[in-house]
């Protein structure tokens, strides 16, 4: 009963995140119109030829919808890969290293983790305007010393273990006790910490949509909707719940998803 509850759980989400990821990279192709362009009155309710009524400045709503996407998903997913490629890298180095090493590698990382998350990200976006790139970067950044410490814990606990003593014993060089002994054991722990990070990023990045940061107006951007339309939601609250679930769901449906393909990847 409970793994068909759970086989329940891994299809509807991954219905969701495959529907939502779908909406934002296909969107454009979809949308007929211009997100940019100024149609009729502010905040008209739904309604022909406006199924979400219109934004704060007479767009259409559903056009920024299907345009607005790709620009959150898109840059939580390219952070996501940077960040867990440095932090693969370091946290797994830092783990197998020697104690003076892998602590001066933990302490370079750490320069990163000192700022709160959002400070670090204003001051990296903020310092080249209009730059999705930098958002990008900015975001990675804020993730990176998190990683670390997970992945060089995971890696530690199994470097300590009895096979990979054994393994070190009989002559195998690092390289081959880091990808036939440590990495087969701590995947689970990859795959859980790519799932929390990426749900991170997706935050930060409508997060940073919804502070103005990266390409900005006119520019439809899911995180900047909320933020441009939240004045007005008395009058047509869709510009702001629409994109709003978008992200919950999508990011609830991600963490799920990771926490099961880590579950299995353990068994």
């Amino acid at each position: 009963m409970a793994r068909r509850r759970t086989h329940g759980t891994v299809v509807v989400c991954g219905t969701v995140v495959v529907g939502v990821a779908g909406l934002a990279v296909l969107g454009p192709l979809l949308s007929s119109g211009s997100p940019t362009d100024q149609l009729a009155l502010p905040y008209e309710s739904p309604g022909s030829p406006f199924p979400l009524g219109t934004d704060g400045i007479g767009r259409d709503v559903l056009t920024r919808l299907l345009h607005g996407g790709l620009a959150v998903l898109g840059l939580a997913l390219g952070s996501t890969l940077l960040a867990s490629a440095i932090s693969v890298v370091v946290g797994v180095f830092a783990g197998i290293a020697g104690r003076r090493a892998g602590e001066l590698a933990v302490r370079v990382v750490d320069i990163f983790g000192v700022a709160p998350p959002l400070l670090l990200m204003l001051i990296v976006a903020t310092g080249f305007p209009g730059s999705d790139l930098a958002v990008l970067v900015a975001v990675a950044l804020v993730c990176v010393p998190f990683s670390v410490r997970v992945i060089r814990a995971a890696t530690r606990q199994v470097a300590a273990l009895g096979f990979v003593e054994i393994a070190r014993a009989r002559g195998d060089g690092r390289w081959r006790v880091l990808r036939h002994d440590v990495l087969p054991s701590i995947i689970g722990t990859l795959v859980a910490e790519l799932g929390i990070r990426f749900s991170a990023a997706i935050h930060l990045t409508a997060t940073a949509g919804f502070l103005g940061l990266g390409r900005g107006a006119p520019a439809a951007n899911w995180g900047r909707m909320v933020n441009e339309n939240f004045p007005g939601m008395v009058l047509n609250p869709w510009p702001v719940l629409v994109p709003a679930l978008l992200l919950v769901v999508f990011t609830v449906s991600v963490n799920l998803l990771a926490d099961e393909a880590a579950h299995r990847s353990r068994s």
